[in-house]
């Protein structure tokens, strides 16, 4: 549960940055955003893996440009099912998409551990320093 709020916590503020950057975007209440960050959210767990798999040729034929345009059409489907929020056009939602990707992205390598979990900066794990020794090394001089 606490990963789950963590999440829409950073995607809420990954929307809130690119609607405030982005001129084609916004939203009315923090109310809307707040729906708009857990409808993205919603969708992208859901309905953006049977997306991608849909589109996979389109995918590989693009070298993975085509991604952007379904995290942009999962944009501008959440401005059809959030009352507040808005998306000018295909092309606000494009861009809003790679912002909203980026930001989270950066926010979220803020918290990860090193094995992969979520965690506050000041609990990250302590690096295990490996013991051992190379197998087959020769000394120098030695053939």
């Amino acid at each position: 549960m606490r990963h789950f709020v963590f999440r829409w916590a950073i995607t809420t503020v990954a929307v809130m940055v690119a609607a405030s950057i982005i001129s084609g975007i916004r939203y009315d209440s923090v109310a809307s955003l707040l729906g708009a960050a857990l409808i993205l959210g919603i969708l992208n767990a859901f309905l953006r893996p049977i997306l991608l798999l849909l589109a996979a040729p389109l995918i590989i034929l693009t070298l993975g440009l085509f991604i952007f345009v379904v995290n942009a059409l999962l944009l501008y489907l959440v401005n059809d099912l959030v009352h507040g929020f808005h998306v000018d056009g295909f092309w606000s939602a494009f861009w809003g998409a790679i912002l909203i990707s980026l930001v989270s992205w950066m926010l979220s390598a803020f918290f990860r551990g090193s094995d992969g979990r979520v965690y506050p900066i000041t609990h990250h794990a302590q690096m295990r320093r490996v013991q051992g020794r190379v197998v087959g090394s020769s000394k120098p001089g030695e053939s």
